[in-house]
């Protein structure tokens, strides 16, 4: 993304988070100047989220901490700050939590991202990069997944809050010129990764010789997306504003693009892997045979997610490279590295 060292800069909420930590280290380290927002809040260690903090401070970085749910402080932090570029990745994640705390939903993915909205409105941002979720396509069994089918079938409110969040920036697209891209993410990994995600509690578990749960009885796969991969799609897609499609047809709409500056994309790696090969290039990484505990599915997981990102690569030439074993190593170093193990 080209370098803006003027008075407006890019926008990253959820900075502290595992995503948001690496695209804010990515707008940094190419010149630009970051504002970045998070409350730090207590679904996972906030040392972990202090630790990444750390890493992106310096001279072009200014950390905010505060709820995006607070609509007037973040109406002053818009008039203030000035961005004209807005990467929100701020949110509630986690689908099994969804089923446990619905409410921190619905103020971190619905009444927060309404606020984002208005922010962007009302201050002349001219486009907004958002956080969607493979989680979106549901109980779809196509593969692979294409944003150009339906995704009417969320099996999670996590899903359903990531769906909503899609329609809302349309509205906004359609209604107000706001430029927005979605992003539907597919299960990412990598060092600094969150402590629910399966790299890191497959790892903690082995090295501490207790069992891990493999649900479904292991008859899953993912389409494990390293971070990095992650990281050079967000900001070249950021550079680019959603503009309409020429080719949109209303008579037979496209769930993908619009006749509004509005797009969605899938960001994964486009190579599903089976769970249990995942596990077994875990244990190779940390020289550990997992103790496995087999389990049902859980209410709101879907069997397997597969990533079609023709879209993105026609429009921005991306195309993910990093292997799993590669993306593993690199995971379980820094594991041992971080928690002294």
């Amino acid at each position: 993304m080209p370098a803006d060292c003027s008075e407006h800069p890019i926008l990253v909420t959820g900075v502290a988070g595992f995503i948001g930590m690496y695209v804010a280290k990515a707008l940094i380290e190419a010149g630009n100047n970051v504002v970045g927002i998070d409350n730090l809040n207590t679904y996972y260690d906030p040392a972990l989220k202090r630790a990444r903090l750390e890493v992106i401070a310096g001279p072009r970085f200014a950390f905010h901490e505060f709820d995006l749910a607070e609509r007037t402080t973040l109406e002053r932090f818009f008039k203030d700050t000035s961005p004209r570029t807005v990467i929100h990745l701020a949110a509630q994640a986690g689908v099994r939590y969804s089923l446990i705390n619905p409410a921190a939903y619905i103020d971190s993915n619905l009444v927060a991202f309404g606020n984002i909205l208005e922010g962007c409105r009302h201050n002349n941002v001219q486009h907004l990069v958002y956080a969607s979720s493979s989680s979106v396509y549901g109980a779809n069994t196509k593969m692979p997944f294409s944003v150009h089918d339906n995704v009417d079938h969320p099996v999670s409110l996590y899903a359903a809050t990531k769906k909503a969040n899609e329609l809302m920036a349309h509205t906004y697209a359609h209604l107000y010129g706001l430029a927005t891209t979605g992003l539907r993410f597919f299960t990412v990994y990598g060092p600094w990764g969150r402590p629910d995600m399966a790299p890191m509690l497959f790892t903690k578990a082995i090295l501490e010789g207790r069992p891990i749960d493999v649900f479904n009885e292991g008859r899953m796969s993912r389409d494990f997306t390293f971070i990095d991969d992650i990281v050079a799609g967000v900001v070249r897609v950021a550079a680019h504003p959603a503009r309409p499609a020429a080719t949109y047809d209303p008579a037979n709409p496209d769930p993908g693009s619009s006749y509004a500056p509005y797009r969605v994309y899938n960001i994964g790696n486009n190579t599903p892997v089976p769970l249990m090969t995942f596990i077994e290039t875990l244990e190779k990484a940390i020289g550990r045979e997992a103790i496995k505990n087999m389990k049902p599915m859980q209410p709101g997981d879907v069997p397997a997610t597969y990533a079609d990102i023709d879209a993105l690569e026609r429009d921005f030439g991306y195309r993910p490279c990093t292997d799993l074993t590669e993306g593993i190593k690199a995971f379980v170093d820094w594991y041992r590295a971080f928690y002294k193990v």
